[in-house]
């Protein structure tokens, strides 16, 4: 067995290896097809024959004209018909010796979806969902510009050697791209597509490349951890994740990674697959992968950057976040404030020997010790405590394969009447007992008629037994200080452990920050003026914030340890000379890296969605960032909720909870906390409000209540310190 790993890991390094070395040097560049080439097209009034992207088709029938193609404004040399949802057009082209080309190079400029085949076969898609050739009228499932008419840089494709080698051969080859249109009506339209290849000598067989051509990088070493991803050339897919391998180079802390160091961070198998929402329409995709092996079919738990082993993984690709470090810093707050959230870690990509540039390897969000410590919900767990936790649930957008399990009786806070839906994250819903199903949905909506209802503020009847306050009040700090223009209303997720551990809601984890600290454009998301919390107000339509939690700021109690929370946090993670400390360290370490990342995606100084700000260089991305951190901390400052006055705060913020187990219960219920109350009174009360028994300790932490004489129903276990409110729990008796 151990000569079999030994083995199979030394054939994953030779891959590795491979992957690296598996192109050869380019002399130079040369472009076989232009966008304004001659090409023979057709706009299909009915289908096509499938054939049409094969060498061998007869398009001597179509029409011949300069690329690109469009509703004739100032990037169109061929103008079409203005209700035009898609065109098809051809190209051969002569390849002189496939030995010299090292790799090869397709750019497309569009608007708004393509298909591009070489050889009659697909090399690049954007836009169009399915597999396979697109009906000729389906209509592109985005919105996307064309970017060359004002001096940005088209999408590119880049492919290695050896994918040259299986796509083209010597002699006569077809280049064949559609071109779709996101509605019939649309005002604009544009295809202009590009072929270059780059060359081993300095022989000229082709023509130049145009003037915004920027070669590919080629990466030797770099001060952060070089990740190396080999799927044999296999493009990786949306879904369902495909095998590979994947090597991480980093000698630790300051010290340079070079190519051509051993993978001594982590070798092995994996399986990969692309990742998100909006940003998979991206040209630089994230990834999400598993660790896998020996076995392909069993994931393998991994540590990775000594972080605690687990197998799930994502390299998320900051292509909007122009500044790299949206993400990072917001999970490095979170992590201050005593609250889990992903690590990070930067790094540079390579992917089947192509450079890809500056990636964050990062945790995903799930149940594990070492990420959401509640404990695991197993299939079986439907009885009891063990039927409590743990869950984690989230409000999110379904375009990334998300299925709401319910919908909540309530909408979210008004202006407006969106839905609130719930899905399963960990444990999904396809793996849960319906059960289990059940219990969470009543906690939540048992939680959300409390705090509609007329009682909400009452310690007992109100909202408070149910969710940890303090959690809530980290959250919601975090989503106001990046003024996240998806805070609360997608991306929010919620846990909840078992009831023997707590057994309150809690907010969070924190996730998906791209958008934030000034870098959208929309929904007055560049504004440091203005609380997200009221982005009902500002934006209408779908996905809008739940109305929990201008709620909750109706409590006078919740909004003065608000504001006693953000007045603690200002002198610690918050506080301003720290962030921007922080910042500019990261952008000392970034700087060499990101001048590879922005020759690979030259994006620098266009407009990508939704940037508020376009910077013309690294620096000054981040420095937008900085002073609108400053802006946003004092505005903060001067208009934060409530009022420091340590009024009710002890039971919010003190984060010695007492818990009652089990719960429900058919005879002994148990009270505990992990640290000694003095002068303690609890008391029991029935939901009308009669007090069914009470016991004062001067030194409290354990007891246990024999209730098996009780009827069934819902109590309350308030607990005093000091004659002063300290929790309250409710507990059920069966």
């Amino acid at each position: 067995m151990l000569n079999n790993i030994i083995q199979k890991t030394t054939l994953i390094s030779l891959l590795l290896i491979a992957a690296l070395k598996l192109n050869a040097q380019s002399d130079h560049w040369e472009t076989v097809v232009n966008d304004n080439s001659n090409w023979s097209y057709s706009i299909p009034s009915a289908a096509t024959p499938n054939t049409w992207i094969s060498p061998s088709f007869d398009a001597s029938a179509w029409s011949v004209g300069p690329g690109g193609f469009g509703f004739g404004d100032s990037d169109d040399n061929t103008p079409i018909p203005a209700s035009t949802i898609s065109v098809y057009q051809r190209i051969t082209f002569n390849v002189v010796d496939i030995s010299l080309i090292t790799k090869a190079i397709f750019n497309m400029d569009y608007d708004d979806g393509f298909v591009a085949y070489l050889n009659g076969v697909e090399i690049a898609r954007n836009g169009l969902t399915g597999i396979g050739q697109p009906n000729y009228n389906q209509l592109a499932s985005i919105s996307h510009e064309a970017v060359l008419y004002s001096g940005g840089y088209p999408d590119q494709f880049v492919y290695t050697q050896a994918q040259v080698q299986n796509a083209i051969i010597n002699g006569t080859n077809v280049l064949c791209v559609e071109t779709h249109n996101q509605t019939s009506t649309s005002s604009d339209f544009t295809s202009r597509a590009f072929l270059s290849f780059g060359i081993s000598d300095n022989s000229a067989n082709y023509g130049p490349t145009p003037a915004w051509f920027v070669p590919p990088v080629e990466l030797s070493s770099s001060n952060l951890p070089i990740v190396i991803l080999n799927t044999n050339g296999i493009t990786i897919p949306d879904e369902p994740k495909i095998d590979g391998f994947m090597g991480i180079i980093y000698n630790g802390p300051g010290v340079l990674n070079h190519i051509s160091d051993s993978t001594n961070e982590f070798y092995g198998q994996i399986a990969i697959e692309r990742r998100g929402s909006s940003s998979n329409t991206f040209p630089m995709k994230s990834y999400g992968l598993e660790t896998r092996g020996p076995d392909t079919n069993i994931n393998y738990n991994a540590s990775i950057f000594d972080w605690p082993a687990d197998n799930d993984w994502i390299l998320y690709a900051p292509y909007t976040d122009k500044a790299m470090i949206r993400n990072v810093l917001t999970y490095k707050i979170g992590n201050e404030m005593g609250r889990w959230a992903p690590r990070t870690q930067m790094c540079e990509v390579i992917l089947n020997g192509e450079y890809i540039g500056v990636y964050v390897f990062m945790e995903r969000i799930k149940v594990n010790p070492g990420r959401v410590n509640i404990d695991p919900l197993n299939y079986s767990d439907t009885l009891n405590n063990e039927l409590t936790g743990g869950y984690i649930i989230k409000i999110d957008k379904t375009t990334a394969g998300g299925v709401i399990a319910w919908n909540s009786p309530y909408t979210s806070a008004a202006p407006g009447s969106s839905t609130i839906g719930y899905q399963l994250h960990d444990p999904a819903a396809i793996a849960m007992h319906p059960s289990q199903l059940q219990y969470i949905e009543n906690i939540v909506t048992n939680w959300e008629n409390a705090l509609a209802g007329p009682n909400f503020t009452d310690p007992v009847l109100g909202y408070k037994p149910f969710i940890d306050e303090a959690s809530f009040i980290d959250f919601m700090l975090v989503n106001e200080v990046s003024k996240n223009v998806d805070g609360y209303r997608i991306s929010t997720y919620l846990h909840k452990n078992r009831v023997s551990e707590g057994g309150e809601l809690v907010a969070g984890p924190l996730w998906d920050f791209n958008l934030a600290f000034g870098n959208a454009n929309y929904c007055q998301g560049s504004d440091t003026t203005g609380w997200e919390i009221n982005f009902n107000s500002v934006c209408g339509g779908g996905w809008q914030n739940p109305f929990w939690w201008s709620r909750l700021l109706e409590d006078s109690t919740y909004s003065h340890a608000l504001k006693c929370r953000w007045l603690e946090l200002r002198q610690t993670s918050l506080n301003t000379d720290y962030i921007l400390s922080y910042i500019d360290s990261m952008a000392t370490v970034l700087a060499e890296p990101a001048t590879r990342n922005y020759n690979r995606w030259p994006i620098l100084g266009t407009y990508v969605w939704p940037n508020n700000f376009i910077g013309n260089t690294y620096q000054e991305e981040i420095d937008y960032m900085k002073e609108w951190i400053m802006g946003r901390l004092i505005w903060m400052d001067n208009n934060m909720f409530g009022i420091c006055d340590d009024l009710g705060i002890k039971e919010i913020t003190n984060p010695h909870h007492v818990i009652a187990f089990p719960n429900p219960t058919e005879g002994k219920l148990t009270l505990k906390t992990n640290q000694q109350l003095k002068n303690v009174a609890i008391n029991i009360i029935s939901t009308q409000g009669k007090n069914i028994q009470t016991v004062e300790f001067k030194d409290f932490d354990e007891t246990t209540f024999d209730v098996s004489t009780f009827s069934e129903g819902m109590y309350f276990v308030t607990i005093l310190q000091n004659n002063e409110f300290y929790q309250t729990i409710k507990i059920t008796v069966k």
